[in-house]
């Protein structure tokens, strides 16, 4: 009897140490991810914290400065499930993970992150890197240097001189058959300068004539293909840029890809005219090839099917910037491909669904920049690939997790679907100042995210029917902060860890609720935002959740039944204060209208493909808007706001708005 009393309390004393191990943390391994120019992505691994009171803090200075300066607390992460039937099961770890945002690039930075846990740490609980930021790329210097001309070009030529891109490229430009056999001549450092005029190949002719000679001076028989399969370096990549003498334009005649880099690494484009093509650079398929280190700059894309695309998992270290691209899609209207009403209504319908241009960009990988674009007449903006899961999974390389993306300060306009998609990412996705007009089937996608996080701050949407976001695949870890959103926030599927935090919401009538918020947790949040709810909906706020006695529940039935919807608690409110009272979220947000705007009435849908004009629209907030000062501080967001508190939404009153779109100094 007594022999097992005294088992039953070391079972208990066990039991309660167990307890106690779950909520302390352990500090595991701390990864950086691959830097940007203007960020930094970190991943902490823990075990513990069950009870989820756990933080990571981050500060981070120039090295050699003394002063200390604070990011935004680093995300927890959970085992958040993500899962779409047929397609997606992910869990996410038990971790910590988050960024630092606007650095200077170039720059070595010293990080300190520091794991607090009122139940205690056991292992090592601060952390200390040091990290640079990437440099924007550039050509070698003191590469060597070839000069190329169109074919039949008669004037004076610079040495050495060639006729067209791909006899510089390779060491002879052979015609027909013998069209594959030359040995490449580039290597990594040079720099190919491209004159002025038109490069066009005569891809239905077996050869054709140049002058009196009879040869296939240019070398793209057949399918009109550039293969570029050379290897440049991070400091010396092989540049193909213009000669600055006037417009270089390559003409694809209607082929299916013009540049082809899945067989060769760090190629260089700069200021050049791509046109007439379905893809424009085609740097990595799924599964099979793919490049690292694109760089594509202040270049010009027009009548293309696809600007640059890739979703080879291993491709990295990309930079896309201060582009104008232009698809075939009619920019004198907006329509949408999903038969949905009110546009499947139409009896147009069937004819201007058709899809005429798919993407702008889309990337896959880590590591990659997209910033400064003009696009315009797509499918979709600028898209990370949807994909599916990451490769191997559990068990992915870590040069094959899709991490660390930056798309910032593009400014797209008039896509059938969406402006920009943060599909298929991992973790450090950042979504940054980028202004989307004109995007009728959600203006902004994380569908799905796996674990997060995938940060959308300071973004403006505009004239956007279904809305500013388009939530699919269960996503999980997604911040939006300090948004300019003009239209109702709503999900096909639930989230999961997903916060708000100083962004506008304005009902424009095209759904009932301004806010409907379904997540499988209870520690999803919102708070100190602006909504303005429509006049005439009798329901304006929904925020549906299991039970709030419940962390989490991802409710196993939706793996087991193919049609069983997630069980989450319905709770619908008429009011702004009724909502926050129930539910506990956005206690100091507030009601706003369009007269806290200086000029943004309500989209007019009483015509649902009209364009506006994008500087039609002032989205900056009016002297004593209600916005102004509403907000709550958000490190390394809100530093340097201009009042009592941070304003709410994308702008700052008083500050100049961002630039959206190439800049003028990066012109050519």
């Amino acid at each position: 009897m007594m022999s097992r009393t005294i088992a039953a309390w070391l079972m208990l004393l066990l039991a309660a140490s167990v307890a106690e191990a779950a909520n302390e943390t352990v500090a595991g391994e701390l990864t950086v991810d691959p830097p940007t120019l203007m960020a930094l992505g970190f991943a902490w691994a823990i075990e513990g914290d069950d009870n989820r009171n756990a933080q990571v803090s981050i500060a981070y200075r120039e090295k050699g400065k003394t002063e200390w300066r604070r990011g935004l607390d680093l995300l927890r992460l959970q085992k958040e499930e993500v899962y779409m039937r047929g397609a997606l099961d992910y869990t996410a770890p038990n971790m910590f993970a988050g960024s630092l945002f606007d650095l200077r690039e170039d720059t070595e930075y010293e990080v300190r992150l520091r794991l607090q846990d009122p139940d205690g740490v056991k292992g090592e609980a601060e952390k200390n890197v040091t990290v640079r930021t990437r440099a924007e790329p550039r050509p070698a210097a003191g590469g060597r240097i070839f000069h190329v001309y169109p074919p039949g070009f008669k004037g004076e030529r610079e040495e050495p001189a060639f006729s067209g891109l791909l006899e510089a490229y390779y060491m002879a430009s052979l015609g027909g058959d013998w069209s594959r056999a030359p040995q490449p001549r580039v290597r990594a450092g040079d720099i190919i300068k491209v004159h002025a005029g038109l490069y066009l190949s005569k891809r239905d002719h077996y050869s054709h004539e140049i002058n009196s000679g009879f040869t296939t001076c240019c070398g793209t028989p057949w399918d009109g293909t550039y293969y570029l399969t050379q290897d440049g370096t991070p400091e010396r990549p092989i540049a193909i840029v213009a000669g600055g003498d006037g417009e270089v334009i390559f003409d694809g005649d209607g082929n299916t890809v013009l540049f082809n880099l899945m067989g060769g690494d760090y190629h260089y484009f700069e200021g050049i005219t791509i046109r007439n093509t379905g893809t424009a650079i085609e740097a990595g398929i799924k599964d099979i090839a793919g490049a690292k280190g694109l760089t594509v700059k202040r270049s010009r894309f027009e009548n293309v099917g696809t600007a640059v695309h890739s979703d080879w998992s291993g491709s990295s270290n990309f930079y896309i910037a201060d582009n104008d691209m232009l698809g075939r899609e009619d920019l004198g209207y907006v329509f949408t491909w999903y038969a949905i009403e009110p546009w499947s209504a139409r009896p147009d319908f069937s004819e201007r669904a058709k899809m005429k241009s798919f993407y702008a960009v889309a990337v896959y990988g880590q590591g990659h920049v997209i910033a400064y674009n003009r696009v315009r007449g797509f499918h979709d903006g600028i898209d990370h690939a949807t994909y599916g899961m990451p490769d191997n999974y559990p068990d992915t390389p870590p040069d094959r997790l899709p991490v660390s993306i930056d798309i910032y300060n593009n400014d797209i306009s008039v896509v059938h679907d969406n402006c920009i998609e943060a599909d298929g990412a991992v973790r450090n996705v950042r979504i940054m100042r980028n202004r989307c007009f004109n995007a009728p089937l959600g203006a902004m996608s994380p569908q799905p995210i796996f674990g997060g996080p995938a940060y959308f701050i300071r973004n403006v949407v505009y004239n956007a029917w279904w809305g500013p976001v388009k939530v699919h695949g269960d996503p999980s870890g997604v911040y939006y902060l300090n948004n300019t959103f003009v239209g109702e926030f709503k999900q096909l599927t639930p989230m999961s860890n997903v916060h708000l935090r100083n962004n506008l919401l304005l009902g424009q009538g095209t759904e009932s609720r301004v806010l409907s918020l379904d997540t499988f947790t209870n520690y999803s949040s919102s708070d100190y935002n602006g909504f303005r709810p429509n006049p005439e909906a009798k329901e304006a706020f929904a925020w549906n959740s299991p039970p709030f006695d419940e962390v989490r529940n991802y409710y196993p039935d939706r793996r087991t039944q193919a049609t069983a919807p997630p069980a989450l608690t319905r709770r619908v409110f008429a009011t702004l204060p009724e909502y926050a009272r129930a539910t506990g979220q956005d206690r100091h947000s507030r009601l706003v209208d369009y007269d806290v705007f200086v000029n943004a009435p309500k989209p007019d849908y009483s015509d649902i493909t009209r364009v506006v004009a994008v500087e039609s629209v002032d989205l900056r907030l009016r002297k004593g808007a209600a916005a102004i000062d509403a907000g709550i501080e958000l490190p390394n967001i809100t530093d340097g706001f201009t009042g009592s508190a941070p304003d709410l939404g994308a702008y700052e009153f008083g500050v100049p708005i961002p630039h959206y779109g190439p800049r003028p100094e990066a012109k050519p």
